[in-house]
C-alpha cells in the first residue's frame, strides 16, 4: 500500500517533509533503559524487570504511521485577555469561530483568538478503501493537543488542518519549526459487528496467560506480536 503526501503550496526546502514515525522517535524513549537499574534480572517475585521501553504496544503506538511537523516557529504569549499567537512568515495558524467548537470537552476556545488550528500544507492520498486517523503524536511531550479526526483520503485529498488547544492556558514560549504536530495512521475501512465473548474466549485467554508464565521477558513480542512497517 502507498500513501502520498503532496505539498500543495510548493514550499520546497522551507518545509519539513512528513516522515515515518519510526524515524522521529521521542528523545525520552531513546534515553531510558530497557530494564530497571539497567540490569536484565528477574524480580524477587519472578516478574520481568522490563521498563516501558520493552512494551510493544507503546512501541507500536510511537512508530505507527507518519509524522507531520510544524512548518514555522510559533510563539505563544499569555495576555490578560487570552493567548496570543505569533509566527514567522509562513502561514501557520488560522482560527475557527468560537461558536463552531463551543461545548467541546477539550475547551479549545481561548478568550482572544477563538479556536486555533495549524494550517496543514500537505494533501494526503491513500488507496481506494483506505482512510487515515489523525491524532496528537503519541507518547510525546507537547504544550498543545490537536483534535483527533478520521478522513477518507482515498476520495478527499484537500489538506485537512489541525485544530488544537493549549494544555495550559498560562503557557508561554516557543514551539519551534519542526515540532511534531500530527500523527497520520492509514487504515482499511471495514464493517464491524460487536459481540460478547463466552467460554471459548475465556479458555483462549487462560491459555495465553499460561504461555506467558513460561518465560521472563518479551512474552508478547515473542509469542503474539506482529511487525508493522511504515516507510
Amino acid at each position: 500500500m502507498k500513501i502520498i503526501f503532496t505539498d500543495i503550496y510548493n514550499l520546497g526546502d522551507a518545509l519539513d517533509q512528513p516522515k515515518p514515525a519510526n524515524q522521529v522517535i521521542p528523545e525520552w524513549y531513546k534515553k531510558i533503559n530497557s530494564y530497571i537499574s539497567g540490569k536484565k534480572i528477574p524480580t524477587d517475585t519472578g516478574e520481568a524487570n522490563s521498563t516501558i521501553k520493552k512494551c510493544m504496544p507503546v512501541f507500536d503506538a510511537i512508530t505507527a504511521g507518519y509524522i507531520i511537523t510544524s512548518a514555522a516557529d510559533l510563539y505563544v504569549e499569555k495576555k490578560e485577555e487570552g493567548l496570543y499567537y505569533k509566527w514567522s512568515g509562513l502561514d501557520l495558524i488560522s482560527f475557527h469561530s468560537p461558536d463552531q467548537t463551543t461545548g467541546h470537552p477539550a475547551k479549545i476556545n481561548d478568550e482572544l483568538n477563538s479556536s486555533p488550528k495549524f494550517i496543514n500544507p500537505w494533501s494526503i492520498k491513500t488507496p481506494k478503501g483506505y482512510s487515515v486517523l489523525i491524532i496528537q503524536p503519541m507518547h510525546r511531550e507537547s504544550p498543545f493537543t490537536i483534535m483527533p479526526g478520521i478522513v477518507d483520503t482515498d476520495t478527499y485529498t484537500n489538506p485537512v488542518n489541525f485544530p488544537f488547544t493549549m494544555n495550559d492556558k498560562n503557557w508561554e514560549g516557543l514551539i519551534p519549526a519542526g515540532t511534531p504536530i500530527a500523527q497520520i495512521i492509514p487504515f482499511k475501512r471495514e464493517n464491524w459487528k460487536m459481540q460478547i465473548g463466552y467460554e471459548k474466549e475465556i479458555q483462549e485467554t487462560i491459555a495465553i496467560r499460561n504461555k506467558f508464565k513460561t518465560i521472563f521477558w518479551d512474552r508478547y513480542k515473542r509469542f503474539y506480536w506482529n511487525k508493522k512497517e511504515y516507510k
